[in-house]
């Protein structure tokens, strides 16, 4: 199976080096040297990491046979990827890959049904899951603790414990448009504050 562990940025020097966005959280064992990865797009690839260092706080690469800054720039914005067994699971029991997650039920603690997970998105301040709801709408869930406290792998499900506005806006949001479009229409009163 194939994981996408970093994203190529910006040319660093004039020795071949670029930047990386790491997205793995076994940054030393995916992207050491020697590695041999795809990409995507594939054409571009594969491609070995000859050194690997961290400078300021950001790891820089260089791969074999790319040996100068113009050659490196080409590579701007590539996805690395490394293949995988999918039986292997990350050390830490709290840690998942992506394909672990996707389509996952996401219920709240009451057992509400929220949707299923369609896609992860991976920021740098946090993950986010991408819900899709039985409604077609998507709503975004960070993948914090406080948030999603737990997730049952054998049900193929995660729990939410949404904060007020997370979950219940896009709710409201579905309630009013069906209310439109039968004509009940609620109270038909709404507010807003112009100040």
């Amino acid at each position: 199976m194939q994981l996408v562990v970093a994203r190529i940025g910006r040319a660093h020097g004039i020795k071949g080096e670029v930047t990386v966005e790491v997205r793995t959280d076994e940054p030393e064992l995916r992207l050491a040297p020697g590695a041999v990865l795809a990409t995507e797009p594939a054409a571009a690839g594969p491609l070995t990491i000859e050194t690997g260092r961290v400078h300021s706080g950001r790891l820089l690469l260089r791969f074999a046979g790319v040996a100068d800054r113009t050659a490196a720039e080409a590579l701007r914005n590539l996805l690395l990827i490394a293949e995988v067994d999918p039986e292997v699971l990350p050390e830490d029991e709290d840690e998942y890959y992506d394909h672990q997650l996707m389509d996952l039920d996401v219920v709240t603690k009451d057992g509400e049904e929220i949707g299923r997970i369609t896609e992860i998105s991976h920021l740098p301040s946090q993950d986010l899951f991408i819900v899709e709801r039985p409604d077609g709408s998507e709503v975004m869930i960070p993948f914090v603790e406080e948030i999603v406290t737990e997730i049952d792998l054998e049900e193929q499900r995660a729990v939410i414990d949404p904060p007020p506005g997370l979950i219940d806006d896009v709710i409201d949001d579905q309630a009013d448009s069906d209310e439109a479009a039968d004509g009940s229409g609620g109270s038909g009163a709404s507010s807003r504050d112009e100040s």
